[in-house]
């Protein structure tokens, strides 16, 4: 992996950029229901825009950095690797 990538100056900034706009909308966000958001819906809808353009150029970055995006996986998520597998019914009959 590219050394240079993970010590970029824009990836840090965008990094930190993503971990603090998900940080105000974690602590904006009423653990009661019946309390009101205390944010307009353009305001959310903009910060949304927001970690998409950050979500877009950090896999840019990553893609010109040759590093293949890790996404998270499910424990029950089955592998995506080749296999051949071959009906038993299929060796019965031979």
């Amino acid at each position: 992996m590219s050394k240079e990538f993970y010590e970029s100056k824009e990836r840090r900034i965008l990094l930190a950029m993503r971990k603090t706009l998900s940080k105000i909308i974690k602590d904006l966000t009423p653990t009661d229901a019946t309390v009101e958001y205390p944010l307009k819906t353009g305001t959310v809808e903009d910060i949304k825009v927001c970690l998409s353009l950050i979500a877009t150029r950090e896999k840019e970055l990553a893609d010109q950095a040759g590093i293949s995006p890790s996404m998270p996986r499910f424990i029950d998520e089955q592998d995506e690797v080749d296999t051949n597998v071959v009906s038993i019914d299929s060796l019965r009959n031979k």
